[in-house]
């Protein structure tokens, strides 16, 4: 395997550093020894594979070596230190990103999917690599989903679809975002996918004939022109013919471009040429020609794409790109490491600059405390389509699709937008909603004497860049007016939910509220409602909690006299009922005992589920338990359960934290821990001989929020290699 790899990179790059690749490889292979996949091959095959991929991607040596180690933090003993000491810096900080991001396990719960994505794109703002690296981890273990459970299947398929093949794609990498694409698509509807794969099959024999027919017509006339160039049918993937179906609903006989015609020459002017040579043969249809070499999309991809009616009538698309283009194509910001052998990381030849919608997303990552607001974010900007426009003086704007002048003010200054008066589109008055198109040249009519953004155009813009703008200003300019309009939402919020109004708006609880929201007044409260900021969403849940909380303080306290008497009739069952309820409400059972698994300690907020079993009640278990999902013995014993909030009770809950041993390293984390008020159990701090410190600590929370927010707390530490709940 060592020499097939050294034989890859040599092939690409010969000036690698061979040595380097050949210790990672000896390094990783020794430190997974023993162990094995689900699939019963050795570990190590794993990271092999991954840097196979980084390989075909032509990475440089660095990148490789990393690949290899990528799973020695996470999956063995070895250290951080160790890896530094053995290979440098610069390769045990790209190892220790992706094991951060290897921790991110991505759950229903949309806040911490979301907060997940917003780790992954700092995590790309310092080195695109750590991305590469666990894009690779994640399409060689998509190639290997068929040993996990269906369920299992379902969830990473549905996972990569949604998160990593957009990722893929916006780094221009479509080698591997297609990939992606169809096995997701294979194990998210099995029978979609395998009826395609034969209707294709059966289909393309006759398509090649004619994409032939095409290829032989225009290698005679570009011999004719005296135009070099490469002419090849390009097969559509699985998973492009299976959105067109979906989304268009259109049959599969209704769709002729899933063969394709590339054309690859050696400079621009040929490209131009051969587009005049083929609109000359073949009839283009309207509407279906892509400049994308004057206009490149903000993955860095670039070709000319357009669609004619070829021979027999037939529509066919044909793509036109020189080699260098074709480069980038396949292998997005990639391309970017071919032969930089031991140069900075941070900025190849202006990779920075040709990544500046990264920096676009870490302002708002920046500026946005909500995660879900964040998510909503990448939602628009990152994995939506774009329209391109121009400004008076030719400069290229590129936005998402359906946006309108007011995002285009926004996007070339906030100044532009917050004094934007009206707009013009190719020289003729439009309205401030005007969807823009492709092409259109647009001039912002602004005035000094505006009096700033309407609170309306938060329903217009589309961008999340012009939204945190136009919200920025209201909290900045208009503090007053939106205290008024926040009381006044809030107020009608309150009356809809049938709340007490004067129970529900009183300062004491608001304020209590703004606290647990990042806020310090009643004031800033109503005004982040006033302007935008949070929504009313975070806040009801949160009134209708402290409302419930407050009555069970308030309820009489029963005769003292008649509690006794029932203590006396019933005092086994009392016994038990201390043990029982803890918190949790079983479905349709009165008066059983419930006590919670040791081997995965939910908290409130945990998806849980119920387990009955024999002679000790139903035992509570996470609904993701590992040894609940391996041991159960029958699914008839499972039952539904659910957190009973009007009981405020502590929960134990086992963090561990790894973590580069140095001085004053305990003192704080106690300290994080005095000044969250949390109580602690149990501690057991231990230092192994890679100088790696490793914590555990049992601490008393409420609910899962508390928990995420204390070891938040901790992995910001200086030094934090990782903090997970522990489970047996």
């Amino acid at each position: 395997m060592l020499e097939k790899l050294i034989a890859m990179i040599e092939e690409y790059n010969p000036q690698c550093d061979v040595e380097l690749v050949i210790r990672a490889y000896n390094f990783a292979e020794n430190a997974h020894e023993g162990q094995y996949r689900k699939s019963g091959e050795r570990y190590f095959i794993h990271p092999v594979e991954v840097a196979k991929i980084l390989i075909e991607l032509k990475m440089d040596s660095s990148t490789i070596a990393a690949a290899l180690l990528h799973d020695v933090l996470e999956d063995t003993d070895r250290s951080y230190g160790l890896i530094k000491s053995e290979f440098g810096e610069e390769i045990a900080q790209l190892v220790e990103g992706v094991t951060k991001l290897t921790r991110l396990s991505f759950e229903s719960k949309e806040e911490r999917q979301a907060e997940n994505l917003r780790k992954m794109f700092i995590a790309m703002a310092k080195d695109i690599r750590v991305i590469l690296i666990k894009l690779a981890d994640r399409l060689h273990n998509m190639r290997t989903l068929r040993f996990q459970t269906d369920e299992k299947k379902k969830e990473k398929a549905s996972e990569t679809l949604e998160i990593y093949a957009p990722i893929a794609h916006r780094l221009g990498i479509s080698r591997i975002k297609w990939e992606l694409e169809d096995i997701c698509l294979r194990y998210l509807d099995p029978e979609g996918y395998y009826d395609l794969v034969e209707k294709v099959a059966i289909k393309r024999q006759d398509r090649e004939k004619y994409i032939n027919d095409v290829i032989n017509t225009l290698n005679e006339k570009l011999e004719e022109f005296a135009i070099d160039g490469d002419i090849s049918g390009r097969p559509k993937h699985f998973y492009s013919i299976y959105r067109k179906m979906t989304y268009q609903g259109k049959s599969f006989d209704e769709i002729f471009d899933f063969l394709a015609v590339r054309v690859i020459v050696d400079n621009i002017k040929d490209c131009y040429g051969v587009l005049g040579i083929v609109h000359t043969l073949w009839k283009p249809i309207p509407g279906r020609f892509k400049d994308y070499i004057a206009m490149p999309k903000p993955n860095l991809y670039q070709s000319l794409h357009t669609t004619v009616i070829g021979p027999k009538g037939e529509p066919v698309e044909i793509q036109i790109r020189t080699y260098e283009m074709h480069q980038i194509a396949e292998y997005g910001i990639a391309a970017h490491w071919k032969y930089k052998e031991g140069r900075n990381n941070q900025d190849h030849d202006g990779l920075s600059h040709k990544l500046s919608w990264l920096g676009q997303m870490m302002e708002l990552e920046k500026e946005m405390k909500d995660p879900r607001e964040f998510m909503e974010s990448l939602k628009i900007d990152l994995f939506t389509n774009e329209v391109f426009v121009f400004t008076p003086k030719g400069e290229v704007i590129n936005l998402p699709a359906g946006s309108t002048p007011i995002d285009f003010a926004y996007r070339i200054h906030s100044d532009i937008g917050n004094k934007c008066v009206g707009a013009k589109a190719d020289g003729r008055i439009v309205p401030l909603d005007f969807k823009l198109k492709n092409g259109n040249i647009v001039e912002i009519l602004t005035s000094s004497n505006s009096n700033g953004p309407s609170r309306d155009w938060l329903k217009i813009v589309k961008s999340s860049q012009a939204k945190n703008k136009i919200k920025q200003w209201f909290k900045r300019e208009r503090r007053e007016e939106n205290i008024e309009k926040g009381m006044e939402i809030l107020e009608r919020e309150v009356r809809r939910q049938g709340f007490n109004q004067q129970e529900a708006l009183q300062s004491k609880l608001l304020i209590q509220i703004a606290k647990r929201l990042g806020l310090n007044t009643e004031e800033d409260l109503y005004a982040a409602i006033g302007y935008g900021g949070i929504a009313l969403s975070q806040i009801i849940p949160k009134i209708r909690d402290v409302i419930k909380k407050e009555q069970i303080k308030k309820e009489p306290v029963k005769d003292v006299i008649e509690t006794e008497r029932q203590y006396q009739q019933t005092a086994e069952s009392k016994k038990k009922a201390s043990r029982q309820s803890q918190g949790i409400t079983v479905k349709g059972i009165d008066n059983i005992m419930v006590r919670f698994s040791k081997c995965c300690n939910p908290v409130p907020g945990d998806d849980i589920v119920g387990y009955i079993t024999r002679g000790r009640g139903v035992s509570v278990h996470r609904r993701d338990c590992l040894n609940l999902i391996d041991n159960i013995e029958s699914a008839d014993r499972l039952i539904e359960v659910e957190w009973d909030t009007t009981k405020p009770i502590a929960f134990n809950a086992e963090i561990q934290v790894k973590a580069n041993d140095r001085k004053g390293l305990l003192s704080e984390f106690t300290r994080i821990l005095a000044d969250n008020k949390s109580t602690v159990c149990a501690l057991n701090a231990r230092t192994n001989k890679e100088r790696m410190a490793v914590i555990n600590l049992t601490v008393e929370v409420d609910d899962i929020d508390q928990l995420d927010k204390l070891m938040q707390k901790f992995k910001n530490v200086q030094g934090v290699i990782d903090v997970h709940r522990v489970t047996t």
